[in-house]
């Protein structure tokens, strides 16, 4: 179980870091660290939605991303002005850390990570 989590848990933060160099040209180690979390509950999680449709389960997990990305976005942006990321200038956003649009990202973006969760899941327990 510990290999389990930890490479679930890496195979986010690159991801997740891959995905902010892509979109924004450059990441932040707690960007890395929080896109980790991020992949680390989604596969958790996913075995507890597993009987819903998947539609809810994305639902679901961009509700997820969007309320830590709010929570890590307090406090390494308000709280240490580490300005990481700052959305004001984006409509709808709340204290400048979360956004409409990326809530929309996450959303769609969950579809294929829920593939890869369940591909991972099954390659960790097809010997059980």
């Amino acid at each position: 179980m510990k290999h389990e989590n930890l490479t679930v848990l890496s195979l986010g933060g690159i991801g997740y870091g891959l995905i902010e160099l892509c979109w924004r040209g450059h990441t932040h180690w707690t960007m890395v660290a929080t896109g980790g979390a991020c992949l680390l509950l989604l596969y958790h999680m996913n075995q507890l939605w597993q009987r819903e449709y998947l539609v809810f389960r994305c639902i679901k997990g961009a509700i997820l991303i969007t309320c830590l990305e709010l929570a890590v976005g307090i406090v390494v942006n308000l709280l240490c002005r580490w300005n990481v990321w700052d959305y004001s200038n984006s409509p709808g956003n709340l204290l400048g850390q979360i956004c409409p649009l990326y809530f929309l990202l996450w959303y769609f973006l969950c579809y294929p990570i829920y593939l890869l969760v369940g591909f991972i899941y099954q390659k960790f327990h097809s010997a059980d």
